[in-house]
């Protein structure tokens, strides 16, 4: 059961998501079944959620980046970037997901017998399907409702996410951690180089994943170098 501040949280994010749940009520039966429609289901790869995904991801990050671009007109371009990847990040999209119950309208969509296909349950617990289908459900949004009314409802939904973005410095470490944690893997961090002289030394971090390296970064401390690695690996790994 969740407590009362989970609760306030899940209904705020539930009554942001309401716009976008509208237009997608809305959709033709055609374009709302694709959009739900895992690629193990079908014969053909292109009736499936991956094509819509692809659009819904630009349609998302270009709704997403204009609002970011006009409400914060103090942020640089640098700063504008981190709050863009957080914000549609596939924890956002997750969370957005969820709050458009898309759980619940897979599994409404989910054929009776999915053949050799993956169940529907393992596709709702897995971590990829989720935000992928909720960018499918944007790109189909934006080929029957236009990119306007697309644009502003996504933003309305996302905004929780963009507030959160802009009033939080993530631990990337613990971030990554817990993104990896659920794949099984687990991240080290490497000292590159290290150059100044003692007292005003820089350092140079490669954060490695099963002997690959996955993110890089600069700090006057091995600390701030591995924050700003995991930073940059987070970002590759949960786009």
């Amino acid at each position: 059961m969740l407590d009362p501040s989970e609760a306030a949280v899940e209904e705020e994010l539930r009554t942001a998501a309401e716009p976008l749940a509208g237009l997608i009520d809305g959709l033709p039966e055609d374009l709302a079944r694709q959009a739900l429609t895992h690629p193990s289901w079908v014969e053909d790869r292109t009736v499936s959620y991956e094509r819509l995904a692809f659009l819904g991801d630009s349609v998302l990050g270009l709704a997403v980046a204009s609002e970011v671009f006009a409400r914060f007109a103090e942020q640089d371009s640098g700063r504008l970037t981190k709050t863009l990847n957080q914000s549609v990040s596939g924890t956002a999209c997750t969370a957005v997901g969820l709050a458009l119950g898309v759980p619940e309208r897979l599994r409404a969509s989910a054929p009776a017998d999915t053949g050799a296909g993956i169940p529907v349950e393992v596709l709702i617990g897995a971590e990829r399907p989720l935000p992928e289908i909720t960018e499918a459900l944007i790109g189909a949004c934006y080929l029957a409702h236009g990119f306007e009314r697309t644009a502003s409802a996504v933003a309305a939904a996302f905004w929780p996410q963009i507030e959160f973005a802009v009033s939080t410095r993530v631990d990337f470490k613990s971030a990554l951690q817990e993104l990896l944690a659920r794949r099984g893997s687990h991240v080290s961090y490497e000292v590159v180089s290290e150059a100044g002289p003692p007292h005003n030394r820089t350092f140079e971090v490669a954060a490695m994943l099963d002997g690959e390296q996955v993110g890089h970064g600069e700090g006057r401390s091995k600390k701030t170098a591995e924050q700003a690695a995991a930073e940059e690996a987070f970002e590759r790994l949960s786009g």
